[in-house]
């Protein structure tokens, strides 16, 4: 037993910075669960949770291999509001199909995404200089195409259902069971997965945990998941809203763990001039991770739309700060070449978390922005002080 809380102690010192979001997260949920008599941890409570985070952990998710990259995006919310609105206008007044509407503004937004990384890339103009502009240009564009009507009432049913419907369930009853067997296989892929890499280090010679260290590990998460999933078939099961960020998430987890491009991305974020001498073609990972940040701009403006069930002339306020907020309390280096995409994730659902409970309990509004930005600061100092802790 001694030996095994040895290597845990040792494991957690050496892997500070990807738990220590998790125990953030843990004494926040503890702490407004007390506060607010249990009500935080009520299923309704948790699903809405989900539900308002969805499109900033989307914009997280980009924020992170933007600043991997050495970079940041200001633009994204308001690029995301002018989606939305785009959207609404295509549907509502040009009575465009929804599901050309939907390609035609990702489209635009990858186009955008694409434009600040030229700018970037090519004319060598600052990312926060660059995207700036696009900030004011977007906001600009925002009030131009809703300057007629305002907000923009978006009547079409299954646009609505992207942020507010829930998968259907196979039974009727009191629990959801599609979403427990959703949850079920989820536990049984991701276990399969980690003792497939486990094999995979040790038949390479890589050093791995022991198994009672391992195993405890996957029973830890695995009890983790299961206890969400059975909190939200308790309510109405899976929203559409948390299918769509765990598909942007597989996805971009995939790209950034498995893929060449992804430990380019990686090389360029630590070094970029090493990357370069190494032949990687920088100028083309820079434009590829803006386009890429411009394309899940759109994804969230069509989700806060989709929300609302409304464009609205003030859309995308504040979303770039939450998605930059979310990256680093997430565990993305502001010195660039370190971070996850399941750490975004993680820091999204830390600052909705932080927000939901305080408005449980009755914070003042001016103090909610004020906690919210300690702990952005608490994130930074954290990760300078555990950059090169052995």
């Amino acid at each position: 037993m001694k030996k095994f809380l040895n290597e845990l102690w040792i494991q957690l010192k050496l892997n500070v910075r990807d738990y220590g979001m998790f125990i953030a997260l843990a004494v926040i949920m503890f702490i407004f669960s007390q506060l607010s008599g249990g009500l935080f941890l009520s299923p309704r409570n948790i699903s809405n949770l989900f539900n308002q985070t969805g499109y900033i952990a989307v914009l997280a998710v980009g924020m992170t291999l933007v600043i991997i990259i050495r970079h940041i995006d200001l633009s994204v919310g308001f690029v995301a509001g002018f989606i939305g609105a785009v959207a609404a206008i295509l549907m509502v007044q040009y009575q465009v199909n929804v599901f050309l509407a939907i390609l035609i503004v990702l489209g635009i937004g990858a186009l955008i995404g694409l434009w600040n990384g030229f700018l970037v890339a090519k004319m060598n103009l600052p990312a926060f200089v660059a995207t700036l502009a696009g900030m004011l240009i977007f906001r600009g564009a925002l009030l131009q195409v809703t300057s007629a009507t305002g907000t923009i009432i978006i009547p079409n049913r299954f646009f609505n259902l992207i942020s507010n419907g829930f998968i259907p369930d196979i039974f009727e009853g009191k629990l959801h069971v599609l979403t427990l067997i959703i949850g079920f296989l989820g536990i049984a892929f991701y276990i399969f997965n980690e003792f497939k890499q486990r094999q995979s280090k040790v038949k390479y010679g890589f050093e791995v945990v022991s198994l009672p260290l391992f195993i405890s590990k996957l029973a830890f998460v695995a009890a983790m998941i299961s206890w969400v999933i059975w909190i939200l078939a308790n309510f109405n099961g899976l929203s559409y809203t948390v299918i769509i960020v765990g598909v942007v998430v597989m996805a971009y987890n995939i790209l950034m763990n498995k893929t060449v491009l992804g430990r380019h991305i990686y090389a360029v974020g630590g070094n970029p001039d090493a990357a370069a001498l190494s032949g990687i073609n920088v100028n083309k990972i820079t434009m590829f991770v803006f386009s890429s940040m411009g394309f899940l701009a759109a994804l969230a403006g069509i989700m806060f739309a989709s929300r609302l069930q409304s464009a609205t002339v003030t859309a995308g306020t504040l979303f770039e700060l939450d998605a930059i907020a979310a990256a680093f309390v997430g565990g993305v280096s502001a010195k660039g070449g370190v971070g996850r995409v399941t750490g975004s994730i993680v820091g999204a659902i830390v600052m909705a978390s932080l927000s939901s409970g305080m408005n449980l309990i009755g914070i003042d509004i001016s103090l909610q922005y004020i906690v919210r930005g300690m702990v952005l600061v608490i994130a930074v100092i954290f990760d300078v002080k555990t950059r090169n802790v052995k």
